[in-house]
C-alpha cells in the first residue's frame, strides 16, 4: 500500500479536541458497559500521519500468518482457509481467528475467495456454537495490526446476557481464564466440527 509523504490531517481530524479528555457520555449508563465508578477517558493523542505500516505491508514486519501457517495457533485448514485458536486460554469460552491461506486484505481479496467468506463465517460460527458454554458467536474484523485479512470470532457465555453486544471483547480481558484442559478440549471440538465439512483438523 502506498503511503503519501507529508499527509495532512483530514477535516475530521482537525475538528477533534486533541490533547483533551472527552466526556464519558451515555456509554457509562448502558447496561452493556462493564465498568462502574469514576472513570476517565484518556486524552486524545495527536494523529500519526502517514499511519505506520501494518505487519505484512511494505516497511512493516513480516506477515506472521504467511511465515508460519502450521504454528501451534492453527487448529484447522483446507487449501484456501485456516482457523486459529490461541494455545493459551482466554476469558471467554472460545476466541478464534479465520483467515485465508493466501495473503490478501479485505479490499483486494479475489472475488472467488470473497464469495467463500460468507459460508466460511457460517461454518465457523456453527462449529463454535456447538460448545456447551456458548450462547452466541460474535464476528469482528479489526485490521490495524496485520494486513493479512482475519476475522475474530468471540463466543458469549450462555446465560451471560450482561455481556451481549460490542463490549464482549472487553469482557474477554476481564473474566478469569478458562482452565487449560477445558480450553484444549474446546480447541479440539471446534477443529473436529470444522473438519466434518472438509479440510483437516490439526489438533485432537
Amino acid at each position: 500500500m502506498t503511503r503519501p509523504a507529508g499527509e495532512q490531517p483530514s477535516a475530521y481530524l482537525r475538528r477533534l479536541p486533541i490533547g483533551e479528555r472527552l466526556a464519558l457520555g451515555e456509554v457509562a449508563n448502558s447496561d452493556l458497559f462493564p465498568l462502574e465508578g469514576e472513570i476517565l477517558v484518556k486524552p486524545l493523542e495527536p494523529p500519526i500521519l502517514p499511519e505506520p505500516p501494518r505487519r505484512g505491508e511494505a516497511g512493516g514486519d513480516a506477515c506472521p500468518a504467511c511465515a508460519d501457517q502450521r504454528s501451534d495457533f492453527a487448529v484447522w485448514r483446507d487449501t484456501r482457509w485456516g482457523l486459529g485458536i490461541a494455545t493459551e486460554p482466554s476469558g471467554l469460552p472460545m476466541v478464534a481467528v479465520l483467515q485465508p491461506i493466501a495473503h490478501h486484505d479485505l479490499e483486494d481479496m479475489p472475488a472467488e475467495l470473497a464469495g467463500e467468506l460468507g459460508p466460511m463465517i457460517q461454518r465457523v460460527a456453527r462449529a463454535i456454537a456447538r460448545l456447551e458454554a456458548v450462547g452466541r458467536v460474535h464476528v469482528n474484523r479489526w485490521g490495524d495490526g496485520s494486513e493479512h485479512f482475519h476475522l475474530w470470532f468471540l463466543a458469549r457465555p450462555k446465560g451471560m446476557w450482561q455481556m451481549r453486544g460490542a463490549m464482549l471483547a472487553v469482557w474477554d480481558d476481564l473474566l478469569p481464564r478458562v482452565p487449560d484442559e477445558e480450553w484444549r478440549e474446546a480447541r479440539g471440538r471446534v477443529a473436529a466440527a470444522m473438519a466434518e465439512e472438509g479440510g483437516t483438523a490439526l489438533v485432537e
